[in-house]
């Protein structure tokens, strides 16, 4: 049995696929963004939040965790209509992309913040260091330091989880892909060239995070 590959009409559809490959950048970034926004917000309120705080946010954490992303962007696209809330698709994507990125982001910082040893804030108490001084300089560095690596890996996970998005007709890399499929029928073709492309953005993102990294942390 052979196969005979033709990228030709595959190729021919490129500007369709950079306008789903820009959405799909588009949804990461600002994901990317608002999930760390969430995480940070999140995390001090269960670390240092009085209780009424922190369990609800505890309830959020685990409640988006334990459930599938393809859900949550379902509930929000599909289920918050019947409420009387609506919203285009791209903008169902994000919001659900950024509540759940914002759930593994807050236990990362979380763990992050309470790695810091108790020992320390107490060096920087007995200094005469303020609590925002402390934070600062004894907790918020070497937290996130510590914490960096696994938001870097959560940040690359979700940009390859944005390909769910396709499901409620956002036009996103993958959703392109599925429609020059259904014109072509060249299906491994396609997918190839998709496969690709999340490839290519998976490495380009793992190298800007590292060398962020080296430029923050590494060099001091």
């Amino acid at each position: 049995m052979t196969y005979s590959f033709q990228f030709r009409d595959v190729l021919a559809a490129h500007e369709f696929l950079l306008d789903g490959l820009i959405l799909t950048l588009e949804l990461s970034v600002f994901t990317m963004v608002m999930g760390l926004l969430i995480g940070l917000g999140g995390a001090a309120a269960r670390v240092y939040g009085p209780p009424w705080l922190r369990r609800p946010v505890a309830v959020y954490v685990e409640a988006i965790r334990n459930t599938p992303l393809i859900v949550q962007l379902f509930l929000i696209f599909f289920g918050l209509p019947s409420l009387g809330v609506k919203f285009d698709a791209d903008t169902a994507a994000f919001i659900a992309l950024s509540i759940n990125l914002g759930a593994y982001s807050i236990e990362i910082v979380r763990a992050g913040l309470e790695a810091i040893p108790r020992s320390q804030i107490e060096a920087g108490q007995s200094l005469g260091l303020s609590g925002v001084q402390i934070f600062r300089y004894v907790i918020a560095f070497p937290a996130l330091k510590l914490m960096y690596p696994a938001l870097a890996s959560q940040f690359v996970l979700l940009m390859l989880a944005t390909s769910v998005v396709s499901q409620i007709s956002a036009q996103d890399l993958f959703h392109a892909a599925s429609i020059i499929q259904s014109r072509t029928f060249r299906d491994f073709e396609v997918y190839i060239v998709v496969a690709a492309a999340y490839l290519a953005l998976a490495m380009l993102f793992r190298l800007l995070f590292a060398g962020l990294y080296w430029l923050v942390f590494a060099r001091r």
